[in-house]
């Protein structure tokens, strides 16, 4: 069977929806099928199983969180310092606020992988990999810091923005700012 690619980023998209409001328990064929308003079945057609679905939602979970190419390359036409690095701890902030859903399902992805080995495995690689193209990142774009640096970075900040998303109040009284330029000072250090 052809596969329609246009329908297909549709039910991934519906399913990210159906993950972030729902929860895994909430993601059926049926539920993705509804939220993207398309015929009884189509999902299924799509992802043969389980396992399947939340790899591919994986993937388009990446690939919505992603920067654009443009924004990147805007971004590098700054001075390689620290205030690079805070603007791209900001520009990440604000792209989960965008799209608060991706992170929201990739929470729940999180947890239905300390329940299925399968999911665990392929996020694992995922992160993973994620983690290892932003520690190349920073060395090719000559950004101040290590690897531990990049690595810490990312934890404080998936930290930061998890607890944003499921408990703002913590966070409500505190300067973003601040918090974002602390983090990164204390991760690169006085240079």
């Amino acid at each position: 069977m052809v596969r329609n690619e246009a329908r297909r980023t549709a039910l991934l998209d519906a399913a990210i929806d159906v993950l972030a409001q729902e929860g895994a328990r909430g993601l059926t064929y049926r539920a993705i099928d509804a939220k993207a308003e398309v015929p009884a079945g189509t999902a299924s057609n799509y992802f043969a199983n389980r396992d399947e679905l939340m790899s591919a939602v994986m993937t388009r979970v990446h690939e919505r969180l992603m920067p654009s190419d443009e924004s990147v390359a805007e971004s590098l036409a700054h001075p390689r310092d620290k205030r690079l690095t805070v603007k791209f701890m900001h520009d990440i902030i604000k792209r989960a606020d965008a799209d608060k859903a991706c992170y929201l399902a990739m929470m729940e992805l999180r947890l239905e992988a300390t329940r299925r080995p399968e999911i665990r495995k392929a996020l694992t690689r995922t992160i993973a990999d994620n983690i290892e193209a932003n520690v190349a990142f920073n060395e090719e774009s000559e950004l101040p810091g290590d690897r531990m640096t990049v690595v810490s970075l990312y934890f404080a900040m998936t930290g930061l923005i998890y607890e944003r998303l499921t408990l703002p109040d913590v966070v409500a009284t505190m300067d973003l700012d601040e918090l974002v330029e602390v983090m990164v000072n204390r991760a690169i250090g006085p240079n």
